[in-house]
């Protein structure tokens, strides 16, 4: 992409910094400006009437679609590709160009103050349902722009704390789910975090942006800043960084810097071809779509916005309904107890403020002013059929205030019901964008309420409405049903309803584990860090991976949500294809008397006695929908990175020689089908220096030839005790370069030798697939 010929060093600077909080910088004729939009699950495009140039206190309505904790929940691609479209669909009518997000950052703790905006624990849900998002939206010419690369698990000291990481986790937990998106989806943009990795801030990582985003993976796209994340202009821009927003008025120290030699002028120049290209590929994308691009766009001046492309608010309403009963999870159900019959004779007290006033979005940045608002409630009394008599009390403030009057009348109500649905969650207070909570408990009045109706009533089912994991371990004894509904959006209330009355089955699985208590979680003792620093001390060990690896009892597992109906597993096979790849299959069948969807899910086991990676790590998943009775056979591929680990020595990818697992089953700790695997390796062998042990050595195909006939003089040493004796263990632990002192014939310069013959060896192997 060239730049225009005439364009001054100060019109390229000027290119690299937005015009206004929404828009790019325009160049009189040459460059038109495109306007960016919050949207991780919803267009909040401000009201220019409001006078806020952020737009948080009021903006334009649009679809609320549930949340990525929600639509993540859902492990349905091609549902999250969908609403990925009705998005853009409404960008393109709000006279935005590209939409920020999805957000795909690891959920490292359940404290996390915005986990609502983020899918999941696991970087393969991530990155799969982030890239459906991204087509979705760009599959109608509106740009995506993934985000906040990288390492943003917290919300406190967002905007200095340095998230201190090793490489391998790094490159295992916190990065493969951007990795994936960039591959498969091309995103037109990726959003730098506030915060600094390992001491750099993100916008000024070169490592980060140039030599892995772009070097490593091929992204071609524009990256620019989140909102007041550029420290220093000049070192953003020689790191890879091509759009600070918004615009701090610093375009001059670019044009000085270059002028006083401190930064190329050509570092300049493509970051200006960046903007240029993100200009016109939204352009060519609209054209291809059949859209004017002259089509006059909302600019945040003037009464309204002149829409095109309007969308159907009907039809968006009701993808919202379907996204919301997809992502619920159905935690519990003890003898049944639901679905309830809609055309039963029954009465149900519905209880609980948030069924009249529902938690359905997250707040900060991505806060939307729905079109429309279900409220369970409504939908309740709408669903149920004559025979069902329904009272409702609110039990509690939404403001945690105690309120005896309130829980006395919950309680009458309840003692008067065949069933008592409890509406819980946390308050919008609790959890937002710029602080982390501090507990996952749910607010204590709640759970005396919950108490007290439980003793009234003894059929309880508890709807739970949160952004992030809470605690169930102390409550759920009061309750025979839980229905984790998360944030569902606009259409909570007639979503909820279908679920509680049986008219669509519960087929969402937890993306992140619900702990037994907040201690167990692995980054407890270092979350969210002191001193502008928070250490990722627990490493690789995320979520399952720490709670499985160690056989740490949990609530609910990685993969767990109930059905109205039973699935079976049967017949695993797994054929090796040669190069390291496999075909796994398995039949799935309905068992059950109802239709129903069941997330059949692949996980690749290493069983170690000292474990050196997580036991388990999820490698693929799809969810299928069958009818009683009905059978279907699922397929996956697995790869040679799917079996590989980070190696930090090779500062790449490898594939040890052993055998591995192949699990199958319906949640983590579900795993219903086994098959043991083995693999060759990928051939590569470690480089070999003085400092290598002689462990090392002998287990290289090349060294340990070389450095047969040297240890004869060892020989004796070796095999004092049968080839068994602690005396070897010592000495195999020995770096080579040690033994020159041992009067054993491997003097420091028969040590150089050896180094220089094995490098100089005839290279072996291949690396493995990335």
């Amino acid at each position: 992409m060239n730049l225009p010929h005439d364009l001054t060093l100060a019109e390229k600077a000027s290119l690299t910094s937005g015009s206004s909080t929404w828009q790019t910088t325009p160049v009189d004729g040459r460059v038109r400006a495109i306007t960016l939009t919050d949207g991780p699950h919803g267009i909040r495009r401000q009201d220019p009437a409001a006078g806020d140039a952020l737009g948080l206190n009021a903006s334009l309505p649009a679809t609320c679609f549930p949340p990525a904790v929600t639509l993540g929940s859902s492990w349905d691609p091609e549902l999250a590709r969908r609403v990925g479209a009705a998005l853009a669909r409404e960008a393109s009518a709000l006279g935005a160009d590209v939409v920020l997000g999805p957000g795909v950052n690891i959920k490292r703790s359940p404290l996390c103050g915005r986990n609502f905006e983020y899918l999941s624990e696991d970087p393969l849900v991530s990155g799969v349902m982030g890239a459906a998002v991204v087509a979705g939206i760009q599959s109608l010419g509106i740009g995506a722009c993934v985000k906040h690369f990288a390492v943003n698990n917290q919300e406190t000291d967002r905007m200095r704390v340095s998230a201190d990481v090793d490489e391998q986790t790094l490159r295992e937990i916190y990065l493969p789910a951007f990795e994936r998106i960039v591959r498969e989806a091309a995103p037109y943009a990726v959003m730098t975090a506030y915060n600094r990795i390992n001491g750099v801030y993100a916008s000024e990582n070169h490592w980060l942006l140039t030599e892995v985003l772009r070097g490593e993976w091929g992204f071609d796209g524009l990256v620019m800043s989140d909102w007041g994340a550029v420290n220093d202009r000049v070192a953003a821009l020689a790191a890879g960084l091509d759009l600070e927003m918004p615009p701090t008025g610093t375009d001059g120290q670019i044009v000085e810097a270059v002028t006083a030699g401190r930064l190329e002028e050509s570092a300049v120049t493509a970051a200006a071809e960046r903007v240029i290209r993100l200009v016109r590929r939204v352009e060519d994308a609209r054209r291809s779509a059949g859209r004017d691009e002259e089509t006059p766009r909302f600019d945040g001046q003037g009464e309204e916005p002149r829409r095109f492309d309007d969308w159907d608010e009907d039809a968006h309403h009701e993808l919202c309904r379907q996204a919301a009963r997809a992502g619920a999870v159905l935690l519990k159900n003890d003898g049944g107890l639901l679905p309830l019959d809609p055309a039963g004779s029954q009465r149900i007290a519905v209880i609980g403020e948030f069924a009249r006033t529902p938690r359905y979005q997250g707040h900060g940045s991505s806060h939307v002013v729905p079109t429309r608002l279900d409220t369970p409630w409504d939908a309740l009394r709408a669903a149920a059929g004559p025979g069902t008599e329904l009272s409702f009390a609110p039990g509690f403030t939404l403001d945690g205030t105690p309120d005896a009057a309130l829980v006395a009348d919950a309680v009458s109500a309840a003692a008067s019901a065949d069933t008592a649905l409890v509406f819980l969650g946390l308050p919008e207070a609790a959890e937002s964008e710029g602080f982390d909570r501090t507990t996952i408990d749910l607010p204590a009045g709640q759970i005396a309420l919950l108490r007290a109706v439980s003793a009234a009533c003894p059929r309880v089912a508890v709807v739970l409405a949160n952004g992030g994991v809470v605690g169930v371990a102390r409550w759920q004894d009061a309750a025979s049903a839980i229905l984790e509904g998360w944030l569902p959006g606009q259409a909570a209330g007639t979503a909820l309803a279908d679920l509680l009355f049986g008219f669509h089955s519960p087929c969402g699985r937890l993306t992140e584990t619900i702990p037994v208590k907040l201690a167990d979680v692995p980054s407890h003792l270092n979350f969210p860090g002191r001193d502008g620093h928070v250490v990722y001390g627990e490493g690789r060990y995320v979520g399952y991976r720490h709670y499985d690896t160690l056989d740490v009892p949990v609530a609910y597992p990685f993969g767990h949500g109930l059905s109205y109906t039973r699935f079976s597993y049967d017949d695993l096979a797994v054929v090796e294809n040669g190069g390291n790849t496999w075909t796994v299959e398995a039949t799935v069948t309905n068992t059950g008397g109802r239709s129903g969807h069941e997330v059949v899910q692949l996980y690749v086991a290493f069983e170690e006695q000292a474990p050196s990676r997580p036991r388990h790590e999820l490698r693929g998943f799809t969810k299928v929908g069958l009818e009683p009775g009905e059978s279907r056979r699922v397929s996956f591929t697995l790869t040679g990175r799917d079996v590989a680990r980070w190696s930090p020595s090779r500062r790449g990818w490898r594939i040890d020689p052993g055998s591995f697992v192949v699990e199958v089953g319906a949640s983590s700790r579900d795993i219903r089908l086994r098959a043991e695997v083995s693999t060759a390796g990928d051939g590569l062998t470690d480089e070999l220096g003085p400092m290598s042990t002689l462990g090392e050595w002998l287990a290289h195909p090349v060294g340990a030839e070389l450095l047969g006939a040297r240890m004869r003089r060892a020989a004796g040493l070796l095999d004092a005790s049968g080839g068994h004796s602690a005396l070897i263990n010592l000495a195999l632990g020995i770096p080579l370069i040690k033994f020159s002192t041992f009067g054993i014939g491997l003097t420091s310069d028969v040590v150089t030798e050896l180094v220089s013959a094995v490098r100089n060896a005839p290279a072996e192997g291949a690396a493995p697939d990335a």
